[in-house]
């Protein structure tokens, strides 16, 4: 007789057996994801800001089902979590030409992400040698300065010279200011109230706040005749260049920065030393400051200022102002170079 062959009992115990497995794989909760390596998080990471950061939405493809989008969703949120900061293209890409100087700054929000990723730099820098009570902070620097005729018209530009300052640790002792071709100067010590945002120590600088919303606070609250704003870059720009902060701070002086309404970016600016980066600007009463920044490791230059706007100084874009930092320390003395300045 023709018939179906009879299904033996090891076949029904294989499908019940498979049957049961199907049910406590249901039952059990959904495997852990492994982390990522350190190299792929950076790689994902940087992927997804630069994408950000164009400002135009990726592409899905056709065949993406809407439940998935819907699952990746949380890993890309984590992602820009992770990174704390968002990768802002400012390095001349090929088909982009550097703005030119004086050229209009891009967006604030382009300026919130570089800040953050300088931010992110700062903190991770080499750790600072502590320095005594007793010491000196040593900050070298070339600067240049604009002069004007007192009957006004064009300014002219002094040639670049060396700058250096030793400034007590404490306030306790007076420091020096040496300029190339000039006497050198005493530096009093703080007065009244002691140190402060605008005549601070290395001792008040180390103690600030790392909030970078109470740091903002502390430093809007001067003057209240200022533009707070303008005050409050401007304050910072000095702690950056005018002091030796540690890593902790300058990461919080740079995220209080993010906070201030109309800062921009300038993707190319050039420092006192002719050193080209990007630059992070305001613009206040005709002047725009410029803070300049190594495009590779995100380190302070210097600063620049220029005309906002055609006058009888000159036209937009003339540089009135111009600095860069080229080493920092402690010495023993003043007048002193440190070991590494040596």
């Amino acid at each position: 007789m023709n018939a179906a062959p009879r299904r033996g009992p090891h076949c029904q115990s294989e499908e019940s057996e498979e049957s049961e497995r199907r049910g406590l794989a249901e039952l059990l909760p959904p495997p852990a994801v492994p982390d990522l390596r350190e190299d792929r998080q950076l790689l994902l990471r940087e992927r997804l800001l630069r994408d950000t950061a164009s400002g135009e939405p990726r592409r899905r493809r056709a065949t993406r089902r809407p439940v998935r989008f819907r699952i990746a969703m949380p890993a890309l949120a984590c992602a820009l979590a992770v990174a704390g900061a968002l990768a802002v293209d400012l390095g001349g890409t090929a088909g982009r030409a550097a703005a030119p100087e004086g050229a209009a700054a891009t967006g604030a929000a382009e300026a919130v992400l570089l800040l953050d990723r300088i931010a992110l730099a700062a903190a991770d820098g080499p750790e600072q040698p502590p320095v005594r009570a007793d010491q000196f902070v040593y900050i070298e620097s070339r600067v240049a300065y604009a002069a004007q005729s007192a009957a006004g018209g064009p300014v002219t530009m002094a040639p670049a010279h060396t700058r250096q300052v030793w400034l007590s640790a404490d306030g306790s002792r007076p420091g020096l200011l040496r300029e190339e071709g000039g006497p050198d100067s005493r530096l009093d010590t703080p007065r009244g109230s002691g140190p402060s945002i605008d005549a601070p120590t290395h001792t008040y600088v180390a103690s600030l706040p790392t909030d970078p919303d109470a740091l903002l606070e502390l430093i809007r609250d001067g003057d209240p005749g200022q533009d707070p704003n303008q005050r409050a870059f401007a304050a910072i720009g000095d702690l950056l260049a005018e002091t030796w902060a540690p890593p902790r701070v300058s990461a919080a002086l740079y995220r209080a920065a993010e906070r201030i309404p109309g800062v921009t970016v300038v993707p190319s600016a050039v420092d006192a030393a002719g050193r080209e980066g990007v630059a992070v600007a305001r613009t206040a009463h005709g002047r725009q400051t410029q803070w300049v920044f190594d495009r590779t490791t995100y380190a302070f230059l210097g600063e620049r200022t220029l005309l906002d706007g055609d006058g009888d100084a000159g036209p937009t874009g003339t540089v009135v102002g111009t600095s860069a930092v080229l080493a920092k320390g402690a010495a023993d003395r003043a007048g002193e170079l440190p070991p590494a300045a040596r």
